[in-house]
């Protein structure tokens, strides 16, 4: 079998092609920062991106999404956070997405989350409460149950999934610590690819406590 094991993020990623969807694991901690980074020097353009906000370029040496997207590298954004948390704080997704050259898909957190849970379960689309009544639900298919308004909202796969992980072993077993398993462990299961950096040295196989992996293989 082929080894699951690349020895830099670079070649990780380095067939990445343009125009790929990437769902990107993080919610601050847990963030694949050296992925991202790999990813903005590689060059691939025309992204789809799906996280929980990709507005703001973290500036100095660090490479963030709001990095990709001000670099024109992404042509779609969907996200929970599609604009600043403060007017005055305006990053490069707003003035890309006014200027006609970027889409932002908006979508509540919990709805972004089982959209992604969903989609690696294999289920392509759920009811929900969330976002009725609102400009998110126009064009949307509008059902009631037991009196209460739902709306259909779709499920997300992506191409790759870039997620961080705290411990691993060759065959790919997962285990994330604290607030890496916000989004990391759903996106795991979402994606046709899912490329995992990991904080610590890689186990051999068989190694890791079968009870304690969050994502197998």
């Amino acid at each position: 079998m082929q080894s699951k094991v690349y020895q830099s993020c670079a070649e990780a990623v380095a067939d990445i092609p343009d125009g790929a969807s990437i769902l990107f694991g993080g919610f601050g901690p847990g963030t694949p920062w050296n992925l991202i980074r790999a990813l903005y020097l590689h060059g691939a353009a025309e992204l789809t991106v799906i996280a929980n906000g990709a507005g703001r370029a973290a500036g100095g040496e660090v490479v963030s999404l709001g990095t990709l997207v001000g670099a024109g590298r992404v042509k779609k954004v969907i996200a929970a956070f599609t604009a600043a948390t403060h007017p005055s704080q305006r990053g490069p997704l707003d003035e890309l997405h006014e200027a006609g050259k970027l889409e932002a898909e908006l979508t509540p957190q919990g709805t972004l989350a089982e959209r992604i849970r969903a989609g690696g379960a294999g289920i392509p689309a759920f009811y929900t409460p969330a976002g009725v009544g609102t400009e998110l639900a126009a064009g949307k298919e509008h059902r009631t149950f037991n009196g209460r308004e739902y709306i259909l909202e779709e499920a997300i796969t992506a191409d790759y999934a870039f997620v961080r992980a705290w411990k691993a072993d060759t065959f790919g077993n997962l285990i994330f610590r604290r607030a890496q398993r916000n989004f990391n462990p759903i996106m795991a299961t979402a994606a046709r690819c899912t490329i995992a950096e990991v904080e610590e040295p890689l186990a051999a196989e068989g190694e890791l406590d079968p009870d304690q992996i969050h994502t197998s293989g």
